[in-house]
């Protein structure tokens, strides 16, 4: 997970203004482990920013998602965020649906050997829901 600072440099890094705001968004998901929803960021920075807009945060989680700061992930109830893995390399993650802790897949099951030539793949997602091993046991 990337911590405060480097969220803040991937901000500054790529000419944002540091406001007080994006450095409480930055501390949340730095100290934060888990996903949180639009509305979980939405409700804790309302309790310091009064008059805070839901559009104001969800376009600054829009950018930190597409800056690669934070990682956005489609659950069966919507969409959430966290912080993105600190790992370099290419990988996808198995993710607990009740206590959401997330392992890395240490390789890709996805080649994409079978793309067409007149497509170019530039990203792609794949992540395996179920429970991990202290879950899994409540749900059998």
């Amino acid at each position: 997970m990337l911590t405060t600072e480097e969220i803040i440099g991937t901000m500054s890094g790529h000419g944002l203004r540091i406001t007080d705001q994006r450095r409480t968004l930055a501390k949340l998901f730095g100290e934060h482990n888990g996903y949180l929803t639009a509305k979980d960021v939405y409700d804790y920075m309302g309790q310091k920013y009064s008059g805070l807009s839901f559009d104001t945060v969800y376009r600054n989680l829009r950018v930190l998602s597409e800056l690669g700061a934070l990682e956005q992930v489609a659950f069966e109830e919507g969409v959430k965020f966290r912080s993105r893995c600190s790992e370099k390399h290419h990988h996808h993650h198995l993710i607990c649906l009740q206590c959401q802790k997330t392992y890395p897949i240490t390789f890709c099951p996805m080649p994409l050997t079978d793309a067409p030539d007149d497509f170019q793949v530039v990203r792609h997602k794949f992540e395996v829901f179920g429970y991990c091993k202290d879950c899994g046991e409540g749900e059998a």
